[in-house]
């Protein structure tokens, strides 16, 4: 095994994005700083697509592309082989999360789920993807926007502050995508509140 890095190339990303009609057209709040529990906020690669609910915003943005370190997580049910394959080209996206509103969200250990998958997605079960430290390092993003050793649940998310984590999954140039969000926001114990539960979709494309 060599020493030397992954390597890294980064793809130009849309600066739009094809919204659903039910989706909130507000302009995009600059991040602020992270909650007392969170990792520091990283914004890697260029805005991919906003998606807008109440009281908070997700900005997705497409960071760059390395070839698999690792198999993925999922196996095809066809060929009882990875759906991701060491070598295979995987895309990384950075979301960034920012309370919009005017007052504390309590969050659980899920904060807010986030979920992309393309359009011609065959399987049932969500996109793939493989779990590498040390790319996510390279990439920049945080694996989980908790910091270790910062209490329980519930997380209180200020307004106007931000967290950040990102993921990968198999690279597919122009493909349409969509992002599905949801917050549940946490009761008193911690536990998810569902009365409350948002969820918010946007379609785009990955570059």
């Amino acid at each position: 095994m060599g020493c030397s890095g992954p390597v890294v190339s980064d793809k130009p990303t849309a600066s739009s994005s094809e919204a659903p009609a039910t989706e909130k057209t507000a302009a995009p709040a600059v991040a602020g700083d992270a909650p007392e529990w969170a990792k520091p906020v990283t914004d890697p690669g260029e805005l991919l697509t906003t998606v807008v609910g109440t009281d908070f915003q997700v900005e997705v943005y497409q960071v760059g592309t390395v070839a698999a370190t690792k198999p993925g997580n999922f196996v095809n049910p066809d060929t009882n082989k990875p759906i991701i394959e060491v070598g295979a080209e995987l895309v990384y996206v950075n979301y960034v999360f920012t309370n919009t509103g005017s007052v504390d969200i309590p969050l659980s250990f899920s904060l807010v789920e986030i979920s992309a998958r393309y359009a011609d997605w065959p399987y049932l079960q969500g996109m793939d993807s493989i779990t590498d430290f040390s790319l996510d390092e390279a990439m920049k993003i945080n694996n989980t926007a908790i910091a270790p050793n910062k209490g329980e649940a519930p997380f209180a998310w200020p307004a106007g502050t931000s967290f950040s984590y990102g993921q990968n999954f198999l690279y597919q140039a122009n493909s349409p995508i969509e992002f599905a969000v949801s917050l549940t926001p946490a009761n008193a114990s911690g536990d998810l509140d569902h009365d409350k539960k948002q969820e918010v979709a946007v379609s785009t494309s990955i570059k």
